[in-house]
């Protein structure tokens, strides 16, 4: 694998475990008001990289399928949709500000279902990252060096907060802060393992390529629309939630089209 790759697709991982290191610096947990804030950032950064790092190269690069070129990437969507809808049904897990496991009756413990929620958030983007650095080692996509680093920064940024969401309640659930930590850096390993599985699996078949992008792309999606939405509306003035969402859509944009 590409050095330049290899490293790119770790940036992310070191944003959650700088985000998670945080429990060793703040005495309390994030207040809602803060969380509102950096969940609607993370919403913003995840839509804008779906539509500029996924799907836009997806439907690119079906270009010689004429006006059918967005069949590959309305079908990988729909497939990304349906498979984090499996998940949200199959795993145990919790959300925040809920004391009661979605879906399945659960006997494990509130803190090991928090670490889950987030790990499920991780899956998408660890597939997004790899895809389009998949695409810019292919030479197949009309992805560049800087666009697949341009995906890595903004979700490393909109990780960096979601690290922080993770470790800081479990510290408050009565976790140490080592084990605190070590939980958020856990919820984001599945991102660089994810990456270098989707890099392996474009590499084999390189024709699956804009069906790949827009499956992380209709992932993303879900998990922005189901989670990441109600979480940074809920309560009192919640527009606070939707300004830092345009800041976060705004910051993946620039860095999208000015880096790519």
């Amino acid at each position: 694998m590409d050095m330049n790759a290899f490293y790119g697709i770790l940036i992310p991982f070191i944003g959650t475990s700088a985000g998670a290191a945080c429990v060793f610096f703040m005495k309390k947990d994030l207040n809602a008001y803060v969380q509102r804030c950096l969940t609607g950032f993370a919403a913003g950064v995840m839509v804008a990289a779906s539509i500029w790092s996924l799907l836009i190269p997806a439907i690119d690069q079906s270009v010689e399928m004429g006006k059918f070129s967005f069949v590959p990437a309305l079908i990988g969507f729909w497939i990304g949709v349906l498979f984090l809808l499996m998940l949200d049904h199959i795993v145990p897990h919790l959300h925040q500000h809920s004391d009661q496991a979605e879906e399945l009756k659960s006997c494990q413990q509130r803190t090991t279902m928090l670490v889950l929620a987030v790990t499920l958030h991780n899956i998408p983007e660890g597939m997004a990252v790899g895809v389009v650095y998949a695409g810019y080692l292919t030479g197949k996509a009309q992805i560049t060096m800087m666009g697949a680093l341009a995906l890595s920064l903004g979700i490393a940024i909109q990780n960096f907060p979601e690290g922080a969401i993770i470790s800081m309640p479990l510290r408050s659930e009565g976790m140490g802060k080592t084990k605190a930590f070590v939980g958020g850096v856990l919820s984001g390993i599945v991102e660089p393992i994810g990456a270098v599985l989707t890099i392996l699996a474009a590499g084999l078949i390189v024709p699956a390529l804009p069906y790949l992008l827009s499956f992380a792309a209709g992932a993303m999606l879900y998990v922005v629309v189901e989670e990441l939405i109600p979480e940074m509306s809920v309560g009192e003035h919640s527009n606070i939630g939707t300004i830092f969402f345009a800041v976060g859509f705004s910051l993946m944009m620039v860095l999208d089209v000015a880096l790519g």
